[in-house]
């Protein structure tokens, strides 16, 4: 891990789902902090404080104090107080911990229209309802400023993946036909805010996700490792677009052990050769096991690095298919849903 400073790594899907660690994670990310490397855990959803935050993830068995939780609710105060005067009131769609977000620097945290704010608010809350998106789109059909802490459409959970913020924020933008600023991934405030509090200048970002996660990676110039524990599957990433596609693809966290082994720019012993379109798969010679994990990732990132090295436009040559080109190919493929070519 000689080449970064810092782990910016994300939680929902990453660390855990719900309330308890994907295996592995808490083993991974503690190896890393023994090893000198700052940690900080970046997360998108709202909902909760700083300090619960670290809470939870002491009970896991992760080492952090509470500065080391950089919240999109942090980050979406951070965006209203360099717009808002001093003591405006702001429409809070949300919960208290971004109410107190919102107190904490300056502003008055409100919860109706007909308290004549000049900014609305919006992160995740499992109980916001039509009364609450009512009241902000009163507010924002009378001008108010829109700030969403982020705009992810699902959030993952021990039960599945669920309506996440983005959802709810596509209601208001249905109904305003506005746009709100973003505060969290991708846009870049969040992790700038993260980068800033590390005092990291290679920091490594972390997530499941390619279109917040390594997207935002991307918006502040920092490389990216996906994990393959929520959200992004093995056909997103092999068909990413250029400003989704991470520097490394892992399983799960235990990729940070050795990093620089999944790059994707790594040779690793598969084989492609592409034709047409079509990615023709082939396994390694020292006979890669393709029920294990690992060699199942490994070939992906090879597949990955033949199609983005390619050059080929993904709106106009249209997304990959993979041709398996012996069994153990086959069963890679199988076993991560690759789009399979035509036979025949």
């Amino acid at each position: 891990m000689t080449r970064y400073d810092a782990l910016l790594v994300d939680l929902d899907g990453t660390v855990y789902a719900g309330p308890d660690a994907i295996p592995g994670a808490v083993e991974a990310l503690e190896a890393a902090r023994d090893g000198g490397l700052s940690v900080s855990y970046v997360t998108n959803n709202a909902s909760r404080s700083p300090a619960e935050v670290a809470e939870h993830l002491a009970r896991l068995g992760l080492t952090l104090t509470t500065d080391d939780v950089v919240t999109s609710a942090q980050a979406g105060a951070a965006v209203l107080a360099e717009q808002c005067d001093p003591g405006a009131k702001v429409l809070i769609v949300g919960t208290e911990a971004l109410a107190d977000e919102v107190r904490g620097v300056g502003l008055e945290p409100v919860r109706s229209a007909d308290d004549d704010p000049v900014a609305v608010v919006q992160g995740h809350n499992p109980d916001t309802g039509w009364r609450q998106l009512a009241e902000a789109s009163l507010a924002l059909g009378r001008g108010a400023t829109w700030v969403a802490t982020n705009i992810d459409p699902t959030l993952p959970s021990d039960r599945g993946i669920m309506l996440g913020n983005g959802s709810m924020v596509a209601a208001l933008r249905w109904a305003t036909h506005r746009e709100p600023q973003v505060a969290g991934k991708p846009a870049a405030p969040l992790l700038r805010q993260a980068v800033e509090r590390a005092g990291a200048s290679t920091p490594l970002v972390v997530g499941d996700r390619l279109d917040t996660d390594v997207a935002g990676g991307h918006a502040v110039g920092a490389d990216t490792l996906v994990v393959l524990t929520g959200v992004s599957t093995p056909a997103d990433v092999l068909t990413a677009p250029t400003e989704q596609r991470p520097t490394h693809v892992g399983p799960d966290l235990g990729a940070l052990a050795d990093v620089e082994a999944v790059r994707v720019d790594v040779e690793n012993g598969w084989r492609v050769t592409l034709d047409d379109g079509v990615l023709e798969l082939t396994a390694p010679d020292d006979g890669a096991a393709p029920d294990d994990r690992s060699a199942q990732i490994a070939a992906l990132r090879a597949l990955c690095r033949a199609w983005w090295s390619s050059g080929a436009d993904p709106e106009s040559a249209g997304p990959p298919t993979v041709r398996p080109c012996d069994d153990g190919a086959d069963a890679v493929v199988a076993a991560l849903a690759l789009p399979r070519a035509p036979t025949g």
